[in-house]
């Protein structure tokens, strides 16, 4: 991980915090990841919070790399002019397997033209900004994780852990990253196409293969009508069984399932758009408004107005400037 004055701390510890308890929890015969953090100031460099972290010269990231780490943080308008850091950061990558940022570090990637042609994410109040400076990319504020060929993108900071566990997922398979994930107690392990804004990280999804699969079928698919047959489908088992093993490792019937994940969209779309009332509901799959506002009443004990009202967020602004264009010409 490349590593610079003004970083979020949890930018760069979340991911390594990952990789370290994976190396422990692995099995002998596992490789396990070497943990090295770079930066032009070594030794100690202090981040954003005042935390501060050690490094080693950038020099001591010569050779081939198996993945390059690059987080954001308050100080990313000053690591974007610094022309010697996207340098660095652009010839890593040409060594690198793979490259994988965490929230406003997909600017670092863009800003080096690394992302060109490509699908990237980064935190939601910046996706906007992202799009205007870099055009050649192509930026999705939904997932709160997104893989493209080599490069991977995170969106806002804390989903730099779940980026990391899909990693270890990759390379050590599913029931090591579920293991790290349960030992350092995280609610729950989260997929990249899961929505990066909280509301719908209510939705726990379970250990079993058929009924994740069906779960994440839900999350991806909540505008259409979901009836549980095809649920039942989609996770490749009879509906009587589907039923039973759904309540089992949920803890709730499908049905109960889909309208509290219809429901956590819902507070998402409230909380983070200006669309109206009806065009909420249709986009979380309720058939008629009315629909909607019964079971979001009887969920949460609020009008959606009432709702939107108490939590719509407004995006912080002063981190990016999408109109100053700083110059992308070789250091």
């Amino acid at each position: 991980m490349v590593v610079y004055r003004g970083a979020m701390a949890l930018d760069i510890t979340g991911p390594i915090e990952v990789f370290d308890t994976a190396n422990r929890l692995l099995a002998p015969s596992g490789t396990p990841y070497r943990i090295d953090l770079v930066s032009a100031d070594a030794p100690l460099v202090r981040t954003s919070s005042g935390v501060t972290v050690e490094a080693s010269p950038l020099e001591a990231a010569e050779g081939a790399i198996d993945t390059l780490l690059v987080p954001g943080g308050w100080s990313l308008p000053d690591a974007l002019r610094d022309r010697a850091l996207v340098s660095w950061i652009d010839r890593a990558a040409a060594r690198s397997r793979r490259v994988a940022s965490v929230c406003g570090g997909s600017f670092l990637l863009a800003e080096a033209g690394l992302l060109d042609g490509r699908r990237a994410t980064t935190h939601w109040a910046y996706s906007e900004a992202m799009a205007g400076r870099y055009p050649k990319v192509t930026v999705d504020a939904e997932p709160i994780f997104v893989w493209d060929g080599p490069f991977v993108t995170s969106a806002g900071v804390s989903t730099g852990i779940d980026m990391a566990l899909a990693l270890v997922e990759a390379d050590h398979g599913a029931a090591l990253a579920l293991e790290t994930a349960r030992f350092l107690v995280l609610f729950l392990k989260r997929h990249g196409g899961q929505s990066q804004f909280s509301a719908v990280l209510d939705a726990q999804l379970a250990d079993h293969p058929p009924i994740r699969t069906a779960q994440e079928w839900v999350l991806e698919n909540l505008h259409h009508p979901l009836p549980v047959a095809e649920l039942a489908r989609q996770a490749n088992m009879s509906l009587r069984n589907f039923a039973r093993v759904f309540r089992r490792e949920v803890g709730t019937t499908p049905g109960q399932y889909v309208e509290r994940t219809r429901i956590a969209r819902a507070r998402e779309l409230l909380e983070t758009t200006d669309l109206t009332i009806s065009q909420v509901a249709g986009r979380c799959g309720f058939a008629a408004t009315e629909t909607f506002f019964r079971s979001f009443g009887r969920t949460l004990g609020l009008t959606p107005k009432e709702y939107r009202h108490r939590f719509q967020v407004v995006a912080p602004s002063g981190l990016i400037d999408r109109h100053h264009e700083t110059d992308r010409s070789p250091a």
